[in-house]
């Protein structure tokens, strides 16, 4: 570093070397590591827990069905399809949307939705924070709707209990807002690997949807307590695939091209299905009455729809099975696709406790079930069948209204144990995320907080900060200034250098670091000329090292509240590293990201190979 008064690095002071452990890494990881420890086990008892209350959910439910639909007091499972109400099964759903709507009213707003978009609000403006008392109101209001023959799916509800059981935990213990993000996701996804068992599908849906974030910090907690929502589904529940179906042969290359039209198709469907959903929502809300009667009238419609279709009251889990088996007659199926949708878009826009997934699964399908039927009808050599058809459709929906493309993927292998058709899947997947890309704006999962003005992130981009190191950026042939020297003096010496640094390092007479200089002050106008620099140094406590990166720069600054760092290597003070220095920094890795170039051209490469034949041409000629 240039030195008016030293030449060579500056020894490092005893204040710098006195506050040098805290910025060493060894320490900083041992810490790091043992918070990882610690937010691990909370994620695995928030997952033992919400795995009894995935249990509790769905032994909920059944009582809630057999009461209402049966008038019996049992947990074995009935589906409503099976009951012999008439036209009294309208009110039914009716009473359970009143339920809902007075626990909404007297016990908390934000049991209303279907789970993920609520949990996802939490988690980017209120650090994560969700009230306690979710925890028990979720089961319990999605329970009744559900149990009353409301058409959705049991995950949702669990998703949200999850995420308020760990938001929770985490308001309890002494912790920062990202590890209650991450116990947050651990609890909702590993409610949802307890419905389902599908713990891969599960921490996709964490990474896509709760996280935005991929890092072992985050990945492993969540990871653990999806397998351990996944130990509960065999222990609670049953092993083996909770979608069994026939086994899928590998499809032709023809077939993979079919399997992916239908996917398009499917990612066309998604786009229809969100509007309409958000377009009941906006009806709801211009009605002349208080939301907590909403549900009430979503609830008349659910049992008027259930009257003439009573396969779409309630989970419709057994809906799904069957469209899978690809054994169900093309009316039924077409009666489940439309009427299923209808009573779902109305129920949720409505604004009462359900899910998603259960329903979109159900009307993927069975609209993957139709286009595959006609297919075959049309071209009965095109070497595809229906129950994959409808298990693409089912994944193609979800990665459409969701845009959660690796979760919809897993979670169809996984559910269904048909790991043949992961090439189907990815080509439906992929086409109907494509849609749904250049299509819609917002999703099913992020439309609703987006008219609140909360934005989602869309990518996981690598930190720039992370990557980029201060010995790219940091000047090390900058001026060391004396203390004892007045303003004038520096002025001069600055004009003489013709020196443009907006920060110095200042050391005295035996070359200890002493602080760090600001050209602002230096050239105020209001400044007496002759003011000995010393009066007016920013003395920085910490230091960052060369061979860090920005990220920890920009940590150290915020910490010690200051613009510049001096800059050390080994026992030296070799430079000093500003924000300005971070920012133009961050702002020339995105420029040179962005910009456009050719780095080969056609053109210049064509005219080589033109001259080079020729050359090869005289060649030839001249050994003739």
């Amino acid at each position: 570093m240039k030195n008016s008064y030293q030449q060579g690095g500056i020894p490092i002071s005893p204040l710098l070397s006195g506050m040098a452990n805290k910025s060493a890494n060894s320490s900083e990881n041992n810490l790091s590591k043992k918070r990882l420890l610690l937010i691990s086990a909370l994620s695995i008892m928030v997952a033992v827990a919400i795995s009894l209350i995935a249990k509790f959910l769905i032994t909920l439910i059944n009582i809630v069905t057999n009461i209402s639909f049966f008038g019996s007091l049992s947990a074995a499972y009935h589906s409503p399809a099976g009951n012999h109400l008439g036209l009294w099964v309208i009110i039914v759903p009716a009473i359970g949307g009143v339920l809902v709507g007075l626990m909404a009213l007297y016990g908390s707003k934000a049991i209303r939705g279907h789970g993920i978009p609520e949990a996802m609000e939490q988690i980017l403006t209120n650090q994560s924070k969700i009230k306690p008392s979710i925890t028990l109101l979720k089961p319990i209001s999605s329970a009744i709707a559900i149990g009353t023959g409301g058409p959705f799916g049991a995950e949702g509800p669990i998703i949200a209990t999850g995420g308020a059981l760990g938001s929770t935990l985490g308001q309890l213990f002494k912790i920062t807002s990202n590890e209650r993000k991450i116990i947050l996701a651990a609890g909702a996804t590993a409610g949802m690997s307890a419905i389902f068992g599908t713990p891969i599908a599960a921490v996709f849906l964490a990474i896509e949807l709760l996280l935005f974030e991929f890092s072992p910090r985050s990945i492993l907690p969540v990871a653990l307590a999806c397998i351990t929502g996944a130990a509960g589904h065999h222990l609670l529940f049953e092993a083996g695939p909770v979608f069994p179906m026939p086994n899928l042969e590998i499809p032709s290359n023809a077939a993979l091209a079919i399997y992916s039209g239908i996917g398009l198709i499917i990612g066309f469907l998604s786009l229809g299905v969100t509007k309409i959903v958000y377009f009941i929502e906006d009806v709801f809300e211009k009605l002349p009455i208080h939301w907590m009667w909403w549900p009430a009238i979503g609830g008349l419609a659910v049992g008027t729809i259930g009257y003439f279709a009573p396969h779409t009251l309630g989970v419709g889990y057994d809906n799904i099975i069957s469209v899978l088996s690809g054994s169900v007659a093309i009316l039924i199926v077409l009666r489940l696709f439309f009427f299923k949708f209808l009573s779902w878009a109305i129920a949720l826009g409505s604004g009462t406790s359900g899910g998603t997934l259960a329903p979109l699964l159900t009307i993927g399908g069975a609209g993957g079930s139709l286009l595959g039927a006609i297919i075959i009808y049309a071209f009965p050599n095109a070497g595809i069948n229906v129950p994959m058809s409808a298990l693409i459709g089912m994944s193609a929906m979800f990665a459409g209204a969701s845009r959660a493309y690796l979760t919809s993927i897993t979670f169809a292998l996984e559910s269904t144990g048909q790991f043949h058709a992961l090439l189907p899947l990815l080509g439906a997947c992929t086409a109907s995320y494509l849609v749904s890309f250049f299509l819609m704006e917002n999703t099913i999962m992020t439309e609703k907080i987006a008219r609140r003005g909360v934005s989602t992130p869309d990518s996981f981009e690598p930190d720039v900060l992370g990557k980029l190191s201060v010995r790219e950026i940091v000047n090390t042939n900058g001026i060391n200034l004396n203390p004892e020297m007045t303003m004038r003096e520096i002025r001069e010496l600055l004009k003489s250098e013709n020196n443009k640094a907006c920060y110095f390092i200042v050391t005295d007479q035996h070359g200890n670091y002493v602080g760090t200089a600001n050209l602002t002050d230096i050239n105020k106008h209001d400044i007496d000329p002759g003011l000995i620099l010393k009066e007016t140094l920013q003395t920085a406590q910490l230091s960052v090292k060369i061979e860090d990166n920005l990220r920890k720069a920009v940590e150290l600054m915020a910490e010690a509240g200051v613009e510049a760092l001096p800059v050390t290597a080994g026992n030296k003070v070799i430079g000093v590293l500003s924000y300005k220095d971070i920012i133009n920094a961050y702002k020339f890795y995105h420029d040179e990201n962005d910009q456009v170039n050719r780095h080969i051209s056609l053109k210049r490469e064509r005219l080589k190979v033109l001259v080079r034949s020729r050359g090869l041409f005289k060649s030839v000629q001249r050994l003739k």
